[in-house]
């Protein structure tokens, strides 16, 4: 299980960056399998490359930072959310 804390202090790390850009970052929710929900907020909410900046940003820094992590999504996206099926390719 992923300690709520650890994550909170790396959220913290990674925070004044995007601030800088008018926006932030809440850790919401973290799962038993290691994934770590998180709501965008500010300018990041809503922007078109909010998913670029969780996949690059916050998920890869968290990843590096604490190995246990397996992945990062929104709390606005659902936990059974098939992006393959969605646009058309196979399901994962």
């Amino acid at each position: 299980m992923l300690d709520r804390e650890k994550v909170s202090e790396v959220l913290d790390q990674i925070r004044p960056s995007l601030q800088a850009d008018g926006g932030d970052v809440e850790l919401v929710d973290i799962t038993d399998d290691g994934i770590v929900v998180v709501e965008l907020q500010g300018a990041c909410k809503g922007c078109p490359m909010s998913q670029i900046t969780l996949a690059n940003g916050v998920e890869r820094i968290l990843k590096d930072r604490i190995p246990e992590v397996k992945g990062v999504r929104s709390s606005d996206i659902p936990a059974d959310f098939d992006a393959a099926s969605f646009f058309g390719g196979q399901p994962a």
